[in-house]
Protein backbone atom coordinates (compact mmCIF):
# COMPACT_ATOMS: atom_id res chain seq x y z
CA UNK A 1 0.00 0.00 0.00
CA UNK A 2 2.33 2.66 -1.25
CA UNK A 3 -0.11 4.97 -2.20
CA UNK A 4 -0.70 5.40 1.87
CA UNK A 5 2.47 7.45 2.22
CA UNK A 6 2.46 8.77 -1.32
CA UNK A 7 2.11 12.87 -2.09
CA UNK A 8 1.44 14.95 -4.98
CA UNK A 9 4.64 16.45 -6.04
CA UNK A 10 5.19 20.10 -6.11
CA UNK A 11 4.00 21.22 -9.28
CA UNK A 12 0.87 18.36 -8.78
CA UNK A 13 1.94 16.68 -12.20
CA UNK A 14 1.91 13.17 -10.38
CA UNK A 15 2.96 11.38 -7.30
CA UNK A 16 5.84 10.35 -5.21
CA UNK A 17 6.36 7.37 -3.13
CA UNK A 18 7.79 8.00 0.25
CA UNK A 19 11.10 8.14 -0.90
CA UNK A 20 10.48 11.19 -2.75
CA UNK A 21 11.16 9.34 -5.88
CA UNK A 22 7.71 8.60 -9.00
CA UNK A 23 5.09 6.30 -7.96
CA UNK A 24 4.75 5.39 -11.46
CA UNK A 25 5.83 6.65 -14.87
CA UNK A 26 3.40 9.71 -16.42
CA UNK A 27 2.37 12.98 -16.24
CA UNK A 28 -1.15 14.53 -15.54
CA UNK A 29 -2.53 18.17 -16.30
CA UNK A 30 -3.17 17.73 -12.30
CA UNK A 31 -3.36 15.06 -9.69
CA UNK A 32 -4.46 15.17 -5.99
CA UNK A 33 -4.01 12.75 -3.26
CA UNK A 34 -4.72 9.11 -3.08
CA UNK A 35 -7.85 8.15 -0.68
CA UNK A 36 -9.00 4.69 0.23
CA UNK A 37 -9.19 2.54 -1.43
CA UNK A 38 -6.29 3.89 -3.06
CA UNK A 39 -7.53 6.28 -5.69
CA UNK A 40 -6.12 9.38 -6.81
CA UNK A 41 -8.11 12.09 -8.77
CA UNK A 42 -5.90 13.22 -11.80
CA UNK A 43 -6.81 15.01 -15.43
CA UNK A 44 -5.20 14.76 -18.76
CA UNK A 45 -5.76 15.11 -22.21
CA UNK A 46 -9.01 12.88 -22.31
CA UNK A 47 -10.76 14.32 -18.99
CA UNK A 48 -10.68 14.13 -14.97
CA UNK A 49 -10.99 10.31 -13.58
CA UNK A 50 -9.35 8.88 -10.72
CA UNK A 51 -5.90 6.46 -10.97
CA UNK A 52 -4.47 3.98 -9.36
CA UNK A 53 -1.55 3.69 -7.57
CA UNK A 54 0.32 2.28 -10.59
CA UNK A 55 -1.20 5.20 -12.59
CA UNK A 56 -3.34 3.58 -14.80
CA UNK A 57 -7.11 4.79 -14.70
CA UNK A 58 -9.61 2.71 -11.99
CA UNK A 59 -12.49 2.52 -14.76
CA UNK A 60 -13.31 3.42 -18.32
CA UNK A 61 -15.13 6.93 -17.88
CA UNK A 62 -14.39 10.45 -18.00
CA UNK A 63 -15.42 13.57 -16.12
CA UNK A 64 -14.72 17.30 -15.93
CA UNK A 65 -13.71 17.00 -12.51
CA UNK A 66 -13.29 14.90 -10.00
CA UNK A 67 -12.39 14.95 -6.52
CA UNK A 68 -10.95 12.44 -3.86
CA UNK A 69 -12.63 9.21 -2.34
CA UNK A 70 -14.10 9.44 0.94
CA UNK A 71 -16.31 6.45 2.81
CA UNK A 72 -16.01 4.65 -1.30
CA UNK A 73 -17.76 7.67 -2.80
CA UNK A 74 -16.45 10.86 -4.33
CA UNK A 75 -18.04 13.73 -5.90
CA UNK A 76 -17.45 14.30 -9.48
CA UNK A 77 -19.09 16.91 -12.28
CA UNK A 78 -20.43 15.93 -15.62
CA UNK A 79 -21.73 18.39 -18.10
CA UNK A 80 -22.60 20.71 -15.36
CA UNK A 81 -24.37 18.28 -13.08
CA UNK A 82 -22.31 16.93 -9.71
CA UNK A 83 -23.36 13.62 -8.51
CA UNK A 84 -20.98 11.00 -6.34
CA UNK A 85 -19.55 7.95 -8.16
CA UNK A 86 -18.34 4.61 -6.42
CA UNK A 87 -14.52 2.87 -7.21
CA UNK A 88 -15.52 1.34 -9.99
CA UNK A 89 -16.25 4.74 -11.64
CA UNK A 90 -20.08 3.99 -11.33
CA UNK A 91 -22.62 6.49 -10.30
CA UNK A 92 -23.82 6.15 -6.83
CA UNK A 93 -27.72 6.88 -7.98
CA UNK A 94 -29.44 8.39 -11.20
CA UNK A 95 -30.02 11.91 -9.27
CA UNK A 96 -28.03 14.89 -10.14
CA UNK A 97 -27.08 17.77 -7.67
CA UNK A 98 -26.17 21.31 -8.38
CA UNK A 99 -23.36 20.34 -6.08
CA UNK A 100 -22.14 18.22 -3.41
CA UNK A 101 -20.03 17.58 -0.93
CA UNK A 102 -17.71 14.70 0.45
CA UNK A 103 -19.11 11.65 2.90
CA UNK A 104 -17.99 11.93 6.42
CA UNK A 105 -19.82 9.87 9.16
CA UNK A 106 -22.20 8.27 6.71
CA UNK A 107 -23.35 11.64 5.16
CA UNK A 108 -22.71 13.71 2.63
CA UNK A 109 -24.39 17.60 2.19
CA UNK A 110 -26.03 18.24 -1.44
CA UNK A 111 -27.62 20.98 -2.99
CA UNK A 112 -30.30 21.07 -5.63
CA UNK A 113 -30.69 22.92 -8.31
CA UNK A 114 -33.84 24.79 -6.52
CA UNK A 115 -30.90 25.87 -3.59
CA UNK A 116 -31.84 23.54 -1.12
CA UNK A 117 -29.47 21.92 0.95
CA UNK A 118 -29.95 17.84 2.63
CA UNK A 119 -28.16 15.37 3.68
CA UNK A 120 -27.60 12.04 2.01
CA UNK A 121 -26.76 8.59 3.55
CA UNK A 122 -24.13 6.25 1.57
CA UNK A 123 -27.34 4.40 -0.04
CA UNK A 124 -27.51 7.74 -1.74
CA UNK A 125 -31.02 7.91 0.24
CA UNK A 126 -32.03 11.40 1.03
CA UNK A 127 -32.30 11.82 4.90
CA UNK A 128 -35.33 13.57 6.48
CA UNK A 129 -36.08 16.98 7.88
CA UNK A 130 -34.98 19.78 5.74
CA UNK A 131 -34.65 21.37 3.36
CA UNK A 132 -32.07 23.74 4.45
CA UNK A 133 -30.45 26.96 4.01
CA UNK A 134 -26.92 25.28 4.15
CA UNK A 135 -25.86 22.20 5.35
CA UNK A 136 -21.82 21.39 6.29
CA UNK A 137 -20.32 18.20 6.62
CA UNK A 138 -20.99 15.74 9.74
CA UNK A 139 -18.39 15.62 12.91
CA UNK A 140 -18.64 13.52 15.82
CA UNK A 141 -22.01 12.69 14.09
CA UNK A 142 -23.36 16.23 14.09
CA UNK A 143 -23.69 18.57 11.11
CA UNK A 144 -24.24 22.23 11.18
CA UNK A 145 -27.22 23.19 9.04
CA UNK A 146 -28.94 26.92 8.42
CA UNK A 147 -32.64 27.38 8.23
CA UNK A 148 -33.80 29.73 5.21
CA UNK A 149 -34.06 32.12 7.96
CA UNK A 150 -30.97 32.55 8.64
CA UNK A 151 -30.35 30.63 12.35
CA UNK A 152 -27.83 27.77 12.50
CA UNK A 153 -28.61 24.40 14.33
CA UNK A 154 -26.47 21.13 15.28
CA UNK A 155 -28.70 18.46 13.99
CA UNK A 156 -28.00 14.09 14.42
CA UNK A 157 -27.79 11.84 11.59
CA UNK A 158 -31.10 11.37 11.10
CA UNK A 159 -31.75 15.64 11.09
CA UNK A 160 -33.47 15.91 14.20
CA UNK A 161 -31.82 18.81 16.33
CA UNK A 162 -29.79 17.93 19.32
CA UNK A 163 -30.77 20.68 21.60
CA UNK A 164 -33.25 23.37 21.55
CA UNK A 165 -30.40 26.55 20.62
CA UNK A 166 -30.36 28.11 17.44
CA UNK A 167 -27.40 30.65 17.02
CA UNK A 168 -26.53 33.14 14.15
CA UNK A 169 -23.38 31.16 13.39
CA UNK A 170 -22.37 27.92 14.23
CA UNK A 171 -19.04 25.39 14.16
CA UNK A 172 -18.72 21.97 14.36
CA UNK A 173 -18.17 19.81 17.76
CA UNK A 174 -14.32 18.74 18.43
CA UNK A 175 -13.83 16.86 20.93
CA UNK A 176 -17.43 17.82 22.60
CA UNK A 177 -17.07 21.73 22.12
CA UNK A 178 -18.65 24.05 19.22
CA UNK A 179 -18.16 27.67 18.18
CA UNK A 180 -21.21 29.47 18.28
CA UNK A 181 -22.37 33.16 17.91
CA UNK A 182 -25.29 35.23 19.06
CA UNK A 183 -25.72 38.78 18.80
CA UNK A 184 -23.07 40.01 21.41
CA UNK A 185 -20.05 37.68 19.80
CA UNK A 186 -18.45 34.18 20.08
CA UNK A 187 -18.29 31.62 22.50
CA UNK A 188 -17.83 28.06 23.02
CA UNK A 189 -21.19 25.53 23.56
CA UNK A 190 -20.98 21.86 24.64
CA UNK A 191 -23.51 19.48 23.19
CA UNK A 192 -26.46 21.00 25.15
CA UNK A 193 -26.09 23.72 23.20
CA UNK A 194 -24.82 25.59 26.64
CA UNK A 195 -22.48 28.44 26.88
CA UNK A 196 -19.19 26.91 28.44
CA UNK A 197 -17.33 30.39 28.14
CA UNK A 198 -19.07 33.42 30.43
CA UNK A 199 -18.99 35.66 27.89
CA UNK A 200 -18.55 36.52 24.61
CA UNK A 201 -15.43 37.62 21.95
CA UNK A 202 -14.99 39.13 18.66
CA UNK A 203 -12.92 36.48 17.32
CA UNK A 204 -12.67 32.77 18.54
CA UNK A 205 -11.25 29.49 17.63
CA UNK A 206 -11.78 25.77 18.33
CA UNK A 207 -9.97 24.40 21.36
CA UNK A 208 -6.64 23.36 20.70
CA UNK A 209 -5.45 20.69 23.96
CA UNK A 210 -7.80 22.68 26.05
CA UNK A 211 -7.00 26.25 25.21
CA UNK A 212 -7.78 28.03 22.09
CA UNK A 213 -7.20 31.55 21.02
CA UNK A 214 -9.39 34.33 21.09
CA UNK A 215 -10.02 38.26 20.92
CA UNK A 216 -12.05 40.71 23.35
CA UNK A 217 -14.02 43.11 21.77
CA UNK A 218 -11.02 46.06 22.78
CA UNK A 219 -9.23 44.15 20.09
CA UNK A 220 -6.85 42.01 22.47
CA UNK A 221 -5.89 38.88 21.96
CA UNK A 222 -5.67 36.55 24.30
CA UNK A 223 -5.82 32.65 25.45
CA UNK A 224 -8.34 30.75 27.37
CA UNK A 225 -8.52 27.68 28.99
CA UNK A 226 -12.18 25.11 28.25
CA UNK A 227 -13.66 27.43 31.29
CA UNK A 228 -13.41 30.68 29.76
CA UNK A 229 -10.60 32.01 31.74
CA UNK A 230 -7.66 33.67 30.25
CA UNK A 231 -4.96 32.27 30.81
CA UNK A 232 -2.32 33.94 28.15
CA UNK A 233 -2.21 37.64 27.21
CA UNK A 234 -0.68 37.41 24.02
CA UNK A 235 2.11 40.78 22.96
CA UNK A 236 -0.26 42.38 20.28
CA UNK A 237 -3.55 43.06 19.56
CA UNK A 238 -5.90 44.26 16.79
CA UNK A 239 -5.07 48.03 17.06
CA UNK A 240 -1.40 47.13 16.63
CA UNK A 241 -1.48 44.72 13.57
CA UNK A 242 -3.39 47.57 12.14
CA UNK A 243 -0.93 50.33 12.19
CA UNK A 244 1.90 47.85 11.61
CA UNK A 245 0.15 46.62 8.22
CA UNK A 246 -0.59 50.58 7.59
CA UNK A 247 3.36 50.97 8.43
CA UNK A 248 4.43 47.96 5.39
CA UNK A 249 1.95 49.42 3.41
CA UNK A 250 3.29 53.28 2.89
CA UNK A 251 6.86 51.38 3.33
CA UNK A 252 5.90 49.06 -0.26
CA UNK A 253 4.06 52.11 -1.99
CA UNK A 254 7.13 54.64 -1.08
CA UNK A 255 10.43 52.88 -0.76
CA UNK A 256 11.77 56.26 -0.25
CA UNK A 257 10.56 56.32 3.70
CA UNK A 258 13.67 53.93 4.13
Amino acid sequence: MMWKNSRPEPQGKYHLDSNGNPLYNGLFKWVLPFHAPGLAPVEDESGSYHIKPDGKPAYHSRFDRTFGFYQGRAAVILDGNWFHILPNGSKLNEKACDWCGNFQNGRSPVRCDNGDYYHIRLDGSVVPNGPWGYAGDYREDIAVVREKDGLCWHIDPEGKPIHNQSFFDLGVFHKGLALARDASGWFHINKQGKDVSGRRYENLEPFYNGQASAQLNNGQRVIIDEAGKIIHILPFSETEAKVRLHQIAVSYWHPSCH
